[in-house]
């Protein structure tokens, strides 16, 4: 069986993942919907040979051992992945995902114009989430890259595995990978200080060790990046709080106010009557009245009322407006705004015209939209 042909047809196909198993074609995820291609049903023998012919020697032995391991590897002309092995029933199954060879700008995957300010912060944290496909590495890569293209920085990641390749343009990237470079996350980070960083990026935040030394960091002056699985700003403070025992709470709702910088929440729309998707992006900055709602539990609910508001003061925007804002520019349609509002109900009623009296964050919005006619809300 040749997998370079499969991965061609994949990246022919435009798919973002290729799963492949054993008794059946591979299958394709194109633009989030799963696309059977029309190929060769793979043996467990075929895939076998597959693993023997990708995996390194170490690789190899993580994968007898531990029935699974992750990785990231390059085919030469045609394109870069990040791939899981695994079993299931006896056999060997594979996902692989596309990396693109070249890093797109914050521009050209249509994120809010804000993000390249944020990148070049000097010190704190940068929280990207969303759920699991939701483009958070792109994302990452994207400010990475407009920090190496604009500002004289010394950048290190630390990456499982790495998945985007930085080359040093003002810059200097760093790209350590779990497993060859180093052991885990919190151990590459218990050393980071001392290897004079001034933008510590952290592919994936899975521990509360991991959590402290990062938070440590933002304090003591670093830009600090990171993803988290959730699904906005709110629920992003509670998972970070939740990663420490309860006497431990408050104590983190200060630090955490004291370093988060933002939140940028994101998920990917079906675009109009085309191939493709769009990051809908609820973008959070820390001002002095969400650093209030994140020290106080009882106040945190209010967090999506003052990001709602914060559209014109402090280039905020939630979900919602977000989607609005492609609704009206023609790139998405009604249907896939609704199927993916935070509050259908409302959104619905906005598209009618209609508004609770006390409810005024459109107003400012709508204001700013109508104003810019661009999408650098």
């Amino acid at each position: 069986m040749n997998i370079k042909k499969i991965l061609e047809e994949m990246i022919n196909q435009g798919a973002s993942d290729l799963h492949v198993k054993a008794g059946l074609p591979p299958v394709a995820r194109v633009d989030g919907k799963l696309r059977h291609l029309s190929m060769e049903r793979p043996s467990p023998k075929d895939l076998e040979e597959i693993a023997g012919q990708i995996l390194t020697p170490s690789q190899k032995d993580r994968f007898t051992k531990t029935r699974e391991v992750d990785f990231a590897f390059g085919v030469a002309g045609l394109a870069r992945f990040r791939a899981n092995f695994y079993v299931q029933r006896g056999s060997i199954a594979m996902v692989f995902r596309h990396v693109p060879v070249n890093i797109k700008n914050i521009d050209e995957l249509q994120l809010p114009g804000i993000l390249k300010n944020l990148a070049l912060r000097q010190r704190g944290l940068i929280f990207v989430t969303g759920t699991v496909g939701s483009g958070k590495s792109t994302t990452l890569a994207a400010m990475v890259s407009e920090i190496n293209r604009t500002a004289n920085k010394n950048v290190i990641t630390v990456e499982d595995p790495i998945e985007f390749l930085h080359h040093d343009e003002k810059s200097i990237i760093n790209q350590r990978e779990i497993g060859s470079d180093t052991t885990s996350f919190h151990e590459a980070l218990r050393h980071i200080l001392r290897q004079d960083p001034d933008v510590i990026l952290v592919g994936e935040i899975r521990d509360a060790l991991t959590m402290e030394i990062a938070l440590m960091a933002a304090d003591t002056g670093h830009l600090v990046l990171s993803t988290l699985h959730t699904i906005d700003a709110t629920q992003t403070i509670n998972r970070v709080i939740s990663f420490f025992p309860p006497h431990q709470h408050q104590e983190i709702r200060y630090l955490l106010a004291a370093t988060l910088q933002s939140v940028i929440a994101q998920r990917l729309i079906p675009i109009r009557e085309g191939k493709g998707r769009v990051p809908a992006v609820e973008v959070m900055i820390v001002t002095s009245t969400i650093r209030e709602y994140i020290i106080d539990p009882e106040k945190t609910p209010l967090i999506q009322q003052a990001i709602r508001e914060g559209v014109t003061s402090h280039g905020m925007q939630s979900f919602d407006q977000s989607l609005m804002k492609l609704m009206t520019d023609g790139v998405i349609t009604l249907e896939e705004a609704l199927k993916n509002s935070s509050n259908p109900h409302e959104f619905s009623l906005r598209m009618k015209g209609i508004q609770a009296t006390s409810d005024k964050t459109w107003e400012s919005f709508e204001s700013a939209a109508k104003g810019s006619g661009t999408s650098d809300l």
